[in-house]
């Protein structure tokens, strides 16, 4: 028997990308899916459309109470508490999935019984699906160290990664207070968990389009991103210099942000206060040796 693999979407307002990604799962060489799409209260017509996937019976679809809207984290919960698969993928509504990346990502982790979370290559898509770059770049190579991971958070764990349902157990459920960088939240607590590795090779198609995330966004995104560290730190022990440089590389990014704002003395701090904390690579990006992640 090929073990049960459950894929869990998320899904908001994407009544125009929701039929892709469905398919995309529905067209798996692998055989033994169980599929869970959990609605957080669209009103574009994505719900309706579910639910005619789910009176097909292709897939489970799952609604908060009172079909409420309560963000990625809560709808991703759901989908975890349902769960009946030794394996564990997610799917975002607007990305698509490689018709092998079930199959092979299995295949490495019945192979690696000590890897928790294996991960491969996103191909950045256009909004009408046209092939832009792969994510990461063929010539990476995972270290397997959370503090790389925290610093420089180089990958994504919707889509690209499989993690076995045993980790989640372990490390619990996203966090529903975070309405921004949950992934990488949880992709930091997984890599501290148990051991994460890498597989060259498109798995999914990540699709960048119009809706993609605004200035208020990208702020919420980098103050969210100062909690992740500070519980990051209290929870593993990282080395010193990756705390900084992530404080650092925090207040790059947010400053950047302001500066778009045009808050140009809030931005001028912050920007200050990045190259404080780490001259060395605040000086690489700023001469274009470097790109901040």
């Amino acid at each position: 028997m090929q073990p049960l693999v459950t894929v869990i979407t998320p899904a908001y307002n994407r009544a125009g990308f929701i039929c892709e990604a469905v398919e995309s799962v529905l067209n798996q060489s692998y055989g033994n899916i169980e599929y869970i799409v959990v609605d957080d209260g669209s009103s574009d017509g994505t719900f309706e459309i579910l639910q005619e996937y789910e009176a097909a019976g292709k897939l489970t679809l799952l609604t908060h109470e009172n079909h409420s809207n309560r963000g990625q984290s809560a709808a991703l919960n759901v989908g975890l508490r349902a769960a009946n698969g030794s394996y564990i993928a997610i799917l975002d509504s607007d990305d698509l999935l490689h018709p092998e990346k079930v199959s092979r990502q299995v295949e490495f982790l019945e192979n690696n019984t000590e890897v928790g979370m294996v991960y491969g290559q996103a191909m950045a898509i256009s909004e009408d699906g046209r092939e832009l770059f792969p994510i990461p770049g063929d010539e990476h190579v995972e270290p397997g160290d959370p503090n790389r991971l925290l610093l420089d958070c180089y990958m994504a764990l919707p889509g690209g990664a499989m993690v076995r349902k045993s980790v989640y157990d372990q490390v619990g459920f996203f966090e529903e207070g975070f309405r921004a960088s949950q992934d990488h939240d949880m992709v930091v607590r997984i890599a501290e968990a148990a051991p994460f590795a890498f597989m060259k090779g498109t798995v999914f198609y990540y699709r960048k389009h119009g809706a993609s995330i605004s200035n208020l966004g990208l702020e919420r995104r980098w103050q969210t991103g100062f909690e992740i560290l500070r519980r990051a730190a209290a929870r593993y022990p990282y080395r010193r210099s990756t705390i900084r440089k992530r404080r650092a590389l925090l207040y790059f990014r947010i400053g950047q942000v302001y500066w778009q704002q045009k808050r140009y003395s809030t931005a001028i701090v912050h920007l200050l206060k990045a190259g404080l904390g780490d001259p060395v690579r605040s000086m690489s990006v700023v001469f274009g040796a470097e790109k901040a992640h």
